[in-house]
């Protein structure tokens, strides 16, 4: 093999290293650009939790909040009214004794 041969070959190997870099610049550019979209994605999202779901939630929350303070106070007689029939079973008892002693 020639040195112009030699050469030749390594002027071809140092050609298609460049062919490759060029197209690893190019796909890096491309990566850039998809970080720069991601970045701006993100970004956005996080105004939207920030502005608009952290706020929702918070509304859904106080709203729950009230309902189960109404549903409480709501609940309220109908414990009062179980108090009362326990009463009333322990007052019959307590009536049928004191017939059963008198009889």
């Amino acid at each position: 093999m020639t040195d112009s041969e030699k050469l030749d070959l390594l002027l071809e190997k140092i050609n298609a290293m460049e062919t490759k870099m060029d197209t690893m610049e190019t796909k890096m550019d491309i990566m850039e650009t998809n970080v720069k979209n991601v970045k701006a994605d993100v970004k956005d999202i996080k105004l939207i939790l920030e502005n608009e779901i952290r706020v929702n939630i918070q509304r859904v929350a106080e709203g729950h909040l009230d309902l189960s303070r109404n549903l409480h106070e709501a609940m309220r007689p109908s414990n009062e009214v179980e108090m009362l029939a326990i009463k009333v079973r322990m007052l019959e008892t307590d009536v049928k004794e004191l017939k059963a002693k008198l009889a």
